[in-house]
């Protein structure tokens, strides 16, 4: 849009008796701006107002020199400068991160497994690196787990870093023997001698509508076996810092992401969003503080334990959550290594403990949880006996309704929590 001159008319002022008149400038405003004016001012002016009078004339000077729009020149003057806001990322995109900043940190470091090149990723987690690494780096893979997780193994071996994606870790059963014999156990039976750096990915648990086959979370799975860290992540800033810390790693890592997260956006700090942010395996996160229950969950359901806590504490129950990672919420965020030791910490102040996890019952992470709280100092604290709340003890159906009622709902978190609490 043009812009058009506006003349501002000549203002004048008194001033101990003596008369001013400001010489006449024209100006260059836009159109949406309109026209401005500055009246003359009148004898009755107090000494107040024209200070304010030349203050103002003072800035559009200032403005006029400058080529630039009032607006602008407000802004600057009005608004102190703050530090940056919080950065909004989906679990998607700090998973992609973390993959890109680690391939270019680390010329060691590639991405193989079936459509991550091409397609940019089943869940277009790895959408741009196929692009900017090319064939080499980002390789795309025939539909067989056993062969490429085995190629992925065979590279560890030889000294690069493997990232090895199972579109979902429900095929990684088809892979393993390369998974448990031939990753987890190398570095122990070779005395130390071959250390195995790999990181095994890809979504686990439940998803929506996949049914029986596509549905199992296999936390309890690999954190059963000596010689694996598992990892399960639940918000971006868990899944940027831990599979950073995984890529890392020397030992074989199982990192377990959610589906049903990939689209969830979290605040991400300056610090998190640094490129040599990364988290400590083995280290739990208390999400949130309290006093009278303990959660401990990991993955998707460390946000469902944050909702029914809000939702108790209106009804002045204080919960705290713990996430731990691997994952383990208290945001476990790693399931092996577990840190017991913050769970403890936990107990110990609230004195009730009730575990939340998608997976089965039986032999399940929460299980493994109670039993370390009932062998350890903890259980002297506790007041009431330690809970779980998991998935139905049956393969997953396929309607959404009976699905629906086969995994842990916040309405079970919150009956739960009142029962142990004898409420």
């Amino acid at each position: 849009m043009r812009p058009m001159r506006v003349p501002f008319g000549p203002p004048e002022w008194r001033i101990g008796g003596v008369r001013f008149r400001a010489v006449a400038q024209p100006a260059v405003i836009g159109s949406r701006i309109g026209r401005r004016t500055i009246g003359p001012a009148s004898s009755g002016t107090s000494r107040s107002s024209l200070t304010e009078d030349r203050s103002k004339m003072a800035s559009i000077r200032c403005f006029l020199r400058s080529g630039k729009s009032a607006v602008s020149v407000v802004l600057r003057r009005e608004f102190s400068k703050t530090s940056p806001a919080a950065v909004q990322v989906n679990v998607r995109d700090a998973l992609n991160q973390a993959m890109d900043e680690e391939l270019e940190r680390d010329e060691k470091v590639f991405l193989l497994g079936e459509e991550v090149a091409q397609y940019d990723g089943a869940y277009k987690v790895s959408r741009g690196l196929w692009k900017k690494y090319g064939d080499k780096r980002i390789i795309d893979t025939p539909i067989t787990e056993m062969g490429f997780a085995g190629i992925a193994v065979g590279a560890a071996f030889a000294g690069l870093r493997p990232i090895c994606e199972f579109m979902t870790w429900n095929f990684s059963m088809q892979a393993i023997d390369q998974v448990i014999n031939s990753a987890a156990k190398t570095y122990y039976m070779s005395a130390g001698a071959q250390p195995v750096p790999i990181v095994f990915r890809g979504p686990n648990g439940s998803s929506a509508g996949v049914a029986a086959q596509h549905s199992q979370c296999f936390a309890a799975w690999y954190g059963h076996c000596p010689g694996l860290k598992v990892v399960s992540p639940w918000n971006s800033e868990d899944a940027r810092g831990l599979l950073k810390a995984a890529i890392r790693d020397n030992n074989p890592v199982v990192f377990l992401e959610n589906e049903l997260m990939y689209g969830v956006p979290f605040d991400l700090s300056e610090e998190v969003m640094h490129k040599d942010f990364v988290l400590p395996i083995g280290k739990a996160k208390v999400e949130r503080q309290g006093t009278h229950i303990t959660l401990v969950s990991h993955s998707r359901c460390v946000g469902f334990c944050l909702d029914a806590a809000a939702v108790l504490a209106k009804e002045g129950v204080e919960c705290e959550h713990m996430d731990v990672v691997t994952l383990a919420v208290v945001n476990l965020r790693t399931i092996r290594p577990l840190d017991v030791e913050t769970i403890e910490a936990s107990v110990m102040k609230t004195g009730h403990l009730v575990t939340v996890e998608g997976g089965w019952p039986q032999y399940g992470v929460g299980a493994e949880i109670c039993a370390r709280i009932m062998e350890g100092p903890a259980f002297n604290y506790l007041d009431a006996p330690a809970v779980r709340v998991t998935g139905v003890d049956i393969p997953m159906p396929y309607a959404k309704i009976l699905e629906d009622h086969s995994v842990p709902q916040i309405k079970d978190i919150i009956f739960t929590v009142k029962k142990v609490l004898n409420m």
